[in-house]
């Protein structure tokens, strides 16, 4: 019960934010229509008023007594022409006022036609305010502004003061408010500009920051380990050369093998610690088929390694081919550094919906009449590395000392993950 209640819930929520964007997206358009329709009848009373007041627009009562002279020959004729005088022009008023945003002038000119004729002032009202909130150019608004003043004096006969509350009421009041409204809406508009801009520029410099630190690791890595690495193939190829024991000269081939092989992979990774915005470039990535070759170069180098593979063998997603791998990598490294001489086991299990994978070695055997070799450093990357990696992929690691002292990394990855555009490999 409790899960469908959260569920509806987050599917109303997902509704509304559509919903909401969708009004959000479309607000202006519904403001016109707003602005169209909400004065219609209050112009139209006043379209009506002012052929039943005299004073009132420069026609007055004139079409009234020509509407009733044909009203007593034709009654259709009669409700035809006015409808044509006094509710045609309010319905154009009100369709124009659609265009406020995008050709002002139409509804500017529409109200200074009806207020000089009829003394209609609702189309003028809205004409200037929306003038104001979205059209900077205040020498245009000042004119129109004096030119549809005039016409209030013209169109109504009453005193001055009467004349001076109608232009303060219903046509600076506008103006007033469409000049704040349009300032506001400049100054917000100029805010999430700069706001946007502050944004770019920060991520330039955090771009031009990682650059840097990009550049600096390379040139570290590049100094230190490149020529450490380097120093030691050339030493191993020189004792391949020199040395006349088969074991020795095979054991100085495959270190010189791997230092070339790792010195490649580094010169790949500075590569693509220097580039700025291009892609990485691609390499064949290690998969399960892998791990025989990675075995074998151990086991060459006096590692003793059993292997063993259970379960029903069946397609694995790349992404978890490449994490299994870098497991039994990472384990068999650090029984290389940390326990030499024992004897190692790496387990593949293939559940179903799973690959397990176990890489355990003993304890290391205490040196006979030889003093104990320093320890390898060690730093904890690596299997901090290899935790996020497996995380990554939806699985969990762990790792620590067996009973009988050795040590155990053992790991379980999803098979049953989507593993986007890559191909599954069995």
């Amino acid at each position: 019960m409790w899960t469908w209640v959260k569920e509806s819930g987050r599917a109303l929520g997902s509704l509304g934010r559509r919903n909401g964007r969708w009004w959000w997206e479309r607000r202006l358009d519904f403001a016109d229509w707003f602005y169209a329709l909400g004065p219609l009848p209050f112009s139209g009373m006043l379209q009506i008023s002012a052929g039943a007041s005299a004073g009132v627009g420069l026609l007055g009562p004139v079409p009234v007594l020509g509407v009733s002279a044909m009203a007593s020959v034709n009654a259709f004729a009669a409700v035809l022409a006015a409808f044509v005088i006094y509710a045609a022009p309010a319905l154009w008023a009100a369709a124009v006022v659609l265009l406020r945003r995008t050709d002002p002038r139409w509804l500017l000119a529409t109200a200074l036609v009806l207020l000089l004729l009829f003394g209609n002032f609702v189309p003028a009202a809205v004409a200037l305010y929306s003038y104001a909130v979205y059209f900077s150019d205040r020498r245009v608004l000042t004119a129109w502004l004096v030119a549809l003043s005039l016409g209030m004096a013209a169109a109504y006969d009453m005193p001055f003061l009467g004349h001076f509350f109608l232009i303060i009421g219903f046509l600076i009041t506008p103006t007033v408010m469409g000049l704040w409204v349009g300032t506001r809406r400049q100054l917000i508009d100029r805010l999430h500009e700069r706001a946007e801009r502050l944004e770019r520029e920060q991520h330039l410099l955090a771009d031009n920051a990682i650059t840097a630190e990009r550049t600096r690791i390379a040139r570290e890595m590049h100094d230190v380990v490149a020529h450490r690495v380097s120093l030691m193939v050339l030493h191993a190829g020189g004792l391949e050369v020199s040395s006349e024991d088969s074991r020795t000269i095979e054991t100085a081939g495959l270190i010189r093998t791997t230092g070339r092989e790792a010195l490649a992979e580094l010169r790949g990774i500075l590569g693509v610690l220097r580039e700025e915005g291009e892609a990485a470039p691609t390499a064949p990535q290690p998969v399960l088929s892998d791990l025989d070759r990675l075995v074998r170069e151990w086991r060459t180098a006096g590692m003793e390694i059993e292997r063993t593979d259970t379960g029903g063998a069946g397609p694995v997603p790349g992404p978890v081919q490449r994490t299994v791998y870098r497991i039994v990598q990472e384990g068999l490294t650090n029984a290389a550094k940390h326990a030499q001489g024992a004897r190692v086991s790496v387990l593949l299990h293939h559940a179903p919906g799973r690959l397990e994978v176990e890489v355990a070695n003993g304890p290391a055997p205490a040196p006979a009449g030889a003093a104990a070799p320093a320890p390898a450093p060690r730093s904890g990357f690596g299997l901090t590395g290899l935790r996020e990696r497996v995380v990554l992929a939806g699985g969990d690691l762990s790792a620590g000392v067996c009973p009988d002292g050795g040590w155990r990394l053992r790991a379980r990855v999803p098979t049953d993950t989507p593993a986007g555009d890559e191909e599954a490999a069995p």
